[in-house]
């Protein structure tokens, strides 16, 4: 047979692995342990931090989006997050919690640069011990296995809260919302960076948005999406903001990266000999997985959301964490 049809067919057979393996071995949520075990797996496997950097999430591509390099478009992203939220203004010790916290590359940044001391915290055992192996002994940054809906540290204890692409995870968004804002300090600022889905208050999904949210959902072990008004209001309803939450659009600064992502693989070809052929087939069931995402956020479907709020210093209700109702909006 000719080579470049053994090429070919290889290619084919590769691509017919790849998606059997996106159909048959989806990451459907059924309790925080599920999330927890995802992403103890691809801490563990090492693919996701050889590809995406030590920042596990989107990166910031300007406005208008331009062409730039996958990994430094994440420390972008995080400059941009910090300058949107007013933290650039803060002094050097300023305490801040990053919930979410993956293997702690934000974490990293926000001390090294700013000078802050940060406190991550993510459900995964191996993010843990991956980002304590990253991080140098004289930064201070410290880690800790947490679960974002009942945080383990007292009323009003840091300065800043920061969530980077979190929020997907958590069942009960109110509570989400609540949490995070009953642990900072009067005065302090949230600050939060999420996928969302278009409030379907206003426009309702179709057959084929349905659908597409679906794999969304299941295949990286999301409960449901908010909507970035919908999550607004439930940060509002706590009770514990001043004045108004206040929201950006990041979607198409952000949008480059789904395909970028894509072109990780392609482009670093030397992952093929560092993680086999079983890391190939790991690499290919996400693809799928990722052109959904680059044709929701295109469409409409989804966005990237920015919330930023202040903690009120007397709370403007007696809503508590325990009976704020839980919404998917």
């Amino acid at each position: 047979m000719n080579p470049t049809l053994w090429v070919f067919w290889g290619l084919v057979l590769l691509l017919v692995v790849g998606l059997a393996a996106y159909l048959l071995t989806a990451r459907k949520y059924r309790s925080p342990e599920s999330v927890a075990r995802a992403y103890d797996e691809w801490t563990r496997d090492g693919i996701l931090e050889f590809y995406w950097g030590e920042h596990i999430h989107l990166g910031h591509y300007g406005s208008p989006p331009r062409r730039k390099n996958f990994i430094q478009a994440k420390y972008d992203f995080v400059h941009e997050m910090v300058r949107w939220g007013g933290l650039d203004r803060l002094p050097p010790g300023t305490t801040v919690l990053d919930v979410g916290c993956g293997i702690g590359g934000s974490c990293r940044l926000l001390a090294r640069d700013y000078g802050f001391v940060v406190t991550g915290i993510t459900i995964s055992p191996q993010q843990v011990q991956r980002a304590q192996e990253l991080t140098p002994p004289d930064l201070p940054v410290r880690f800790q296995v947490a679960d974002a809906l009942n945080l383990p540290f007292p009323d009003a204890s840091f300065d800043v809260v920061w969530s980077i692409e979190a929020g997907p995870h958590m069942p009960d968004k109110a509570r989400y919302a609540s949490e995070m804002l009953r642990v900072l300090k009067p005065g302090g600022i949230l600050v939060v960076a999420d996928w969302n889905q278009r409030d379907d208050r206003q426009k309702p999904l179709n057959f084929w948005e349905r659908l597409v949210m679906r794999q969304l959902l299941d295949q990286w072990s999301h409960p449901a999406f908010s909507s970035i008004e919908g999550f607004a209001e439930q940060l509002q309803a706590t009770g514990l903001v001043e004045g108004q939450v206040e929201t950006a659009d990041w979607t198409q600064e952000t949008l480059p990266s789904w395909l970028d992502s894509i072109w990780q693989g392609i482009v670093r070809p030397e992952g093929l000999l560092k993680f086999g052929l079983v890391g190939l087939i790991k690499s290919l069931r996400e693809v799928p997985t990722f052109l959904l995402m680059r044709l929701a956020f295109g469409t409409g479907l989804c966005r990237f959301g920015m919330f930023r709020a202040v903690r009120a210093a007397t709370p403007a209700n007696s809503a508590s964490p325990e009976v704020v109702g839980y919404s998917t909006q």
